[in-house]
C-alpha cells in the first residue's frame, strides 16, 4: 500500500480521534442504552403500559382523548395520540412543546408529558414529565450533548462526520504494509496470550474492522438526519425524475365547524381496522386550519413498513392514503423511511439489532483502546540527547 496514503491515514485517524474521541463515546454508549429501549419500558413499568382486566369494547377515541388532556397541568391539549393492536395495552397520549432555541436539554422542552390511558374504563394509569424520563435524557445525551438543537446537534453532526472518516481511515492503517500468514491471522484475530499492550493494539484493530460495515450505516443514516442538505441531495438524486407529492390539507368550512368529536372518533375507528393484523399506529392531531389527522400504522417491528393516511379534519374524509412499497414515490423518498430502521438495525430484524448493540458497544470501546495506544507510543518515543556544548 502506498506508504503517503497510509501515512496520512495514520495522522487523520490519530488526530481526529483524540479530538472527538470522548464525543463518540457518549454517542455510543448511549445508542447501546437505547437500542433495546421499548422492551425496557416495558417491563420496568408495566403497570402504565398494560391493563388488569380486556373487555369486549373500547371506549371511543375522542372520550379517551378528552380523558387525558383532563390529567394535564395548565389546560394543556394532546398533540398525538399511540394505539395497539395487543389488546391488552394501553393508549399514549403526547403533549409537546419544544424551543429549538434554546442552549440547555431542559430549556429545549418547554413542557413534555405523556398520558397513559385504559381505553376500556378511561381510568388515567399514569401521567409522565417525559422531561425527567430517564431514557428521555439518555435520547437527548445520544442526540444532542444535552445542549441544545443548535450547538448540541452541530457538535454531534460534525462528530458523527469526523467518525465516517476515522473509520474509512481506520481501513487502511488495518491492512498490512505486507500481506503474508501472520499478517493475515493478526487481521482477523486477538492475539489472547500476549501482553496487555499487544491485546489492548488488537481489540482497537480487530474489533474495530468487525464493526466497521454496521458503523458506516449507522453514521449514513444519522449524517441523513444531521445535515439537511445532504438529506435533501441524498433523496432528490435517488429520486430522479420522480414527482414530489403535495401535501394533504383539509378543506376549511365556510360556517362554523363544531363537530369535532364525531369527526375524531371516525378517524380513531378507521385506524382501529388498520390495526387488525398490524402491530400499532401513531395519530398525529392537526396543529393549524389546514392541518390533518395523520395516522401512520405500522405493519411490525419494522417502522418503515407502514400504511399512511391524511384524514380532513372537517370532514373525516381521507385525503391521503399511502403503502410502504408504493412503487411511485421514489427510491429516495423510499430510503428516507427506512432511515430509523437503518440507524436501528431493525431493517435487519432482531438479528440486526443486536448486532448493532455489539457494534456500538466496540464504537464506545474504540476512543479508548486508541487512546491507550497513543500513550504507548508515546512513552517509546526515545528523548532527543543534548549535544556537547
Amino acid at each position: 500500500m502506498n506508504s503517503i496514503l497510509r501515512k496520512t491515514a495514520y495522522q487523520l485517524h490519530l488526530w481526529l480521534g483524540l479530538t472527538s474521541g470522548l464525543i463518540v463515546v457518549i454517542m455510543a454508549a448511549t445508542g447501546c442504552i437505547l437500542a433495546f429501549e421499548k422492551e425496557l419500558k416495558h417491563a420496568i413499568h408495566p403497570e402504565k403500559y398494560f391493563v388488569k382486566t380486556i373487555k369486549k369494547e373500547k371506549l371511543p377515541f375522542s372520550v379517551l382523548k378528552l380523558k387525558a388532556e383532563q390529567a394535564l397541568p395548565d389546560n394543556l391539549k394532546v398533540s398525538r395520540g399511540e394505539i395497539s393492536s395487543d389488546p391488552s395495552r394501553s393508549y399514549a397520549f403526547r403533549s409537546l412543546k419544544m424551543n429549538e432555541e434554546a442552549l440547555t436539554y431542559w430549556g429545549t422542552y418547554i413542557h413534555y408529558y405523556r398520558v397513559y390511558v385504559d381505553p376500556y374504563t378511561g381510568k388515567v394509569l399514569d401521567v409522565e414529565n417525559a422531561k425527567n424520563d430517564f431514557f428521555e435524557i439518555v435520547m437527548d445525551l445520544h442526540r444532542r450533548l444535552l445542549l441544545g438543537e443548535k450547538i448540541g446537534k452541530t457538535i454531534t453532526g460534525y462528530s458523527t462526520l469526523i467518525l465516517v472518516i476515522m473509520l474509512v481511515s481506520g481501513l487502511v492503517i488495518w491492512y498490512p504494509r505486507k500481506m503474508n500468514k501472520k499478517a493475515l491471522k493478526s487481521m482477523f484475530l486477538i492475539k489472547t496470550s500476549a501482553k496487555w499492550k499487544r491485546i489492548n493494539y488488537d481489540m482497537h484493530n480487530v474489533l474495530g474492522f468487525y464493526a466497521v460495515i454496521p458503523l458506516l450505516l449507522i453514521t449514513f443514516s444519522a449524517l441523513i438526519w444531521n445535515f439537511e442538505g445532504f438529506d435533501k441531495w441524498v433523496k432528490k438524486t435517488l429520486n430522479g425524475k420522480t414527482k414530489t407529492e403535495q401535501k394533504a390539507k383539509s378543506t376549511v368550512p365556510a360556517e362554523k365547524f363544531s363537530d369535532a368529536k364525531n369527526i375524531l372518533d371516525m378517524v380513531g375507528n378507521r385506524v382501529e381496522k388498520s390495526l387488525a393484523d398490524k402491530e400499532s399506529a401513531l395519530i398525529t392531531f392537526p396543529k393549524k386550519e389546514e392541518g390533518t389527522y395523520y395516522a401512520e400504522v405500522t405493519y411490525g417491528n419494522k417502522q418503515y413498513q407502514n400504511e399512511q393516511f391524511n384524514f380532513d379534519q372537517y370532514s373525516g374524509k381521507i385525503l391521503k392514503h399511502q403503502l410502504y412499497n408504493d412503487k411511485n414515490i421514489g427510491y429516495g423518498t423510499a430510503l428516507r423511511a427506512r432511515n430509523y430502521d437503518l440507524h436501528m438495525g431493525s431493517i435487519f430484524g432482531l438479528t440486526g439489532r443486536i448486532l448493532y448493540l455489539f457494534a456500538g458497544m466496540i464504537a464506545a470501546s474504540l476512543p479508548i483502546t486508541g487512546f491507550i495506544i497513543y500513550l504507548n507510543r508515546k512513552k517509546k518515543k526515545p528523548k532527543k540527547k543534548k549535544g556537547k556544548v
